[in-house]
């Protein structure tokens, strides 16, 4: 059975950095296409990046030079670095695997003024 678990969240200041992890099993994990979300209460889940099969990186406009996403396919490990957070990023950060349309539980990222 195919489960992700993210952890990593936490509260921060305005300008901290977090690093999301989002751990992989029950799958060859390097095949897949997966995509950080994230979802703010009453708001509808939006894309934050994405890292394509064939390792293209796709990033929202609104953390793009600020998030990073990557893999370690030999861990089965999704990360999301996260530089110069603003209070807007406050929100439940979701890992996402399109291959089998699953999603982790969330975490959630709380960015102080």
């Amino acid at each position: 059975q195919v489960q992700l678990m993210e952890s990593g969240g936490g509260l921060v200041q305005a300008g901290g950095s977090l690093r999301l992890s989002c751990e992989v099993s029950g799958t060859r994990f390097s095949m897949n296409a997966m995509g950080w979300y994230r979802q703010v209460s009453g708001k509808q889940r939006e894309l934050v990046a994405r890292i394509t099969a064939d390792e293209r990186l796709e990033y929202a406009d609104f953390v793009k030079g600020r998030f990073a996403i990557s893999r370690a396919n030999f861990r089965n490990v999704l990360y999301l670095q996260m530089n110069g957070l603003k209070p807007e990023d406050t929100a439940v950060y979701y890992c996402y695997s399109e291959f089998f349309d699953l999603w982790g539980q969330g975490t959630q990222v709380t960015v102080s003024q």
